[in-house]
């Protein structure tokens, strides 16, 4: 399975919604909390391409975006490629 991280911040409704698709498909993922760390948020945020909303994920080396794209990407079959993936893997 491919590695995955996931930015979140407690209390974030599509936080839990996107770590609860993640689980559903057996993935394990390191969560990197940023409530109240903003030079962790700016790290994410230079990562995610400028974008500062959480969720952030990354899948394989490529960033996925928040829990909408997510979804988008599971409702299109290319979520469970992306997953066995090694790296580099467009979505």
């Amino acid at each position: 399975m491919a590695k995955t991280t996931i930015y979140t911040t407690r209390f974030c409704p599509y936080c839990l919604a996107a770590k609860a698709l993640l689980r559903k498909k057996g993935v394990d993922f390191e969560e990197i909390d940023v409530s109240g760390d903003p030079e962790g948020r700016a790290r994410m945020t230079q990562k995610a391409g400028g974008r500062h909303t959480v969720p952030q994920i990354f899948i394989a080396g490529t960033h996925v975006g928040g829990f909408d794209d997510l979804s988008a990407m599971d409702r299109a079959g290319k979520l469970d490629r992306l997953l066995t993936s090694e790296a580099g893997a467009t979505p």
